[in-house]
């Protein structure tokens, strides 16, 4: 046990910021795209089903290994399986976290500019038109591009140079309450307009129908990206957690948290687009074409398309946290400490982050395998380094460690522990690794969809 590490000051602040790691940009403007054309109601219920049986054991093993090396994404495993090529699984993680980051800095300065220009009123009057041209406008200006994504960046650096329990984990404390309550006015606001019913009976209605091979893959990929394991952030996380606190007790309450966030997109989103007859559409153009055409046929509808933005920032916000702490972790002390080194990465971040920034723009021409550099760096994440990731996380936790010592992390602190652990373990080795495979080949085409 490293006694000089910092630690969580509470089970629920660790909670919170784990489920804030959780719920980010993708929850939000994929999940609503793929409900719609997987049955609705049948969709969330598989969704569900699939958290718990596949994202939820991996989750688990990522707190595991954390907690029991007391060490950040990479000397966890040189920790945990000394002279072995493992600790190769925490670098590409690292990577992985900064290539997300780069992806959540660029949409993050999109969402600061719409908040800008949502309170000065440019947005307010709009039909979808005007507002898919506004918006290709914003992606493609070189200093909004910049300019907020470095704001972004800064906001995320000024809170991990805090620490653990100063920095991320009072700010989460904050942003994950604020991110229900303005979900909540969003939904009772979706709710009480003409038609919303129609939206809230297509959601809660299961639709078996549009359910097959494809589609169960589609929602396994969802789920799996949902808590985003694979990348080491909840390793990172999982270091700085103490012996009092239940791993699977917690790891549920944070599956449930990202589960409920899910519930609370598609309540607040689907009522609205059916009320006004629209269908959802993945990617940005649900958050701004979409949503703010919906938003100004409404009396106070800036208001409550502020309200939306700043929602959709704590989200990005609260993800980004764990991918910048788990990006500079491991080269804290060869960099200075914590505030210098945080500062440091951060700088480093921002410089490989300008080109996925300027490639709605300037260099829009820039391509790789027919991909912008902003596209290509969130496809090799999400689709090749996270499921990769997840897939060894499971290998590595259920083959390479002790039985003693899973047992010894599954069972501490918690009530059913020695009851569940032979069906966690269970889960790990054999049911997700099967899973994350079938979501890899669909991902990278080698099922053909």
């Amino acid at each position: 046990m490293n006694r000089n590490r910092e630690q969580w000051s509470s089970k629920w602040g660790f909670v919170l910021a784990s489920a804030g790691s959780a719920i980010g940009i993708g929850a939000i403007w994929k999940l609503p795209y793929i409900a719609s054309n997987a049955g609705g109601g049948a969709f969330f219920l598989l969704f569900t089903a699939l958290t718990f049986l596949v994202v939820l054991p991996i989750l688990i093993g990522e707190f595991i290994v954390g907690r029991s090396s007391q060490s950040d994404a990479i000397h966890s495993y040189k920790v945990l399986a000394p002279g072995t090529y493992w600790s190769w699984l925490g670098k590409m993680g690292v990577f992985g976290s900064i290539l997300v980051l780069a992806f959540y800095a660029v949409v993050g300065g999109w969402i600061l500019g719409y908040i800008v220009k949502a309170i000065s009123g440019s947005v307010s009057h709009g039909n979808q038109a005007q507002l898919a041209l506004q918006f290709d406008l914003v992606t493609a200006n070189t200093a909004i591009a910049i300019a907020g994504t470095g704001i972004f960046l800064l906001l995320n650096v000024l809170v991990v140079t805090q620490g653990i329990r100063a920095g991320i984990e009072r700010v989460s404390k904050i942003i994950l309450p604020a991110l229900f309550i303005l979900f909540i006015i969003l939904i009772i606001r979706s709710l009480t307009l003409p038609n919303a019913l129609a939206g809230l009976h297509y959601f809660l209605s299961p639709d078996f129908s549009k359910i097959d091979s494809k589609t169960i893959i589609v929602i396994l990929g969802q789920a799996f990206f949902s808590l985003s394991v694979g990348i080491s952030l909840m390793v990172t996380y999982g270091s700085y957690l103490n012996r009092k606190t239940s791993i699977p007790g917690s790891s549920a309450v944070v599956a449930i948290l990202s589960v409920i966030i899910s519930l609370f997109v598609c309540l607040a989103i689907f009522p609205a687009v059916f009320s006004f007859g629209v269908v959802p559409n993945m990617g940005p153009g649900i958050l701004f074409v979409i949503l703010p055409s919906i938003f100004n046929q409404l009396p106070f509808g800036t208001f409550f398309f502020i309200v939306f933005l700043i929602l959709f920032f704590f989200a990005a916000l609260s993800s980004s946290f764990s991918l910048l702490e788990t990006a500079t972790a491991p080269f804290m002390k060869r960099l200075g400490g914590r505030k210098l080194g945080t500062w440091i990465m951060g700088g480093i971040i921002f410089l490989l982050t300008i080109p996925a920034a300027l490639s709605f723009g300037i260099w829009s021409h820039v391509t790789i395998f027919g991909l912008t550099i902003f596209a290509a760096s969130d496809y090799l994440a999400s689709n090749i380094i996270l499921p990769l990731g997840a897939l060894f996380t499971a290998i590595f936790v259920g083959c390479r460690l002790p039985r003693q010592l899973l047992w010894d992390e599954f069972t501490a602190s918690s009530r059913f522990g020695k009851k569940l652990f032979f069906v966690w373990l269970l889960l790990l080795k054999y049911v997700a690794p099967l899973a994350i495979i079938l979501v890899f080949l669909y991902a990278t085409g080698i099922i053909p969809s």
